[in-house]
């Protein structure tokens, strides 16, 4: 067990706790919230980990150094912010896939780029938020992050490698 999963399993019990404490029934209604919500979330994170298994099992690093290795600069920056992009999931999804390819000879510059655009514009999170946000806040959102993976990454492939 890791101190995450231990520190999570700590913060569970004790909002449980407080839940129950109100007796009002939250205890209950939470339960049923978050079982939902693993419901709606277990398939994509089951694909997700089935993926993060392939791509360490191919092991496409011939692939991943001459898209996004250490040695490709503008585009290799460029395609880990399009991947960013694309990347669906929390971090328990997103993380895994992205320290694969990692590991699989991308670059420093590339990597912290595709980590960058994945938390600042990462495109399927707008379908959450345009509904709670509106317009608006999401367009004000994506371009005031839109220079925060390019700067990241060129920033970090600039940096000597280990």
């Amino acid at each position: 067990m890791t101190s995450a999963t231990l520190i999570l399993i700590v913060l569970a019990l004790a909002l449980l706790s407080f839940a129950y404490r109100r007796q009002d029934g939250s205890h209950r209604r939470a339960f049923v919230i978050g079982w939902s919500t693993m419901r709606r979330t277990l398939p994509l994170l089951i694909v997700a980990f089935i993926i993060v298994g392939y791509v360490n099992a191919l092991e496409p690093q011939a692939l991943v150094r001459s898209w996004i290795g250490p040695g490709t600069g503008l585009k290799g920056v460029f395609i880990g912010i399009a991947a960013g992009l694309l990347l669906p999931g929390g971090p328990y999804v997103v993380f895994p896939l992205i320290g694969s390819i990692y590991r699989s000879g991308a670059g420093l510059g590339p990597t912290l780029a595709m980590i960058t655009s994945w938390s600042t514009l990462a495109l399927l999170s707008v379908s959450f938020e345009l509904p709670f946000m509106g317009w608006r806040f999401s367009l004000l959102r994506l371009s005031l992050g839109l220079g925060m993976p390019i700067l990241i990454g060129l920033l970090a492939s600039a940096l000597p490698s280990a």
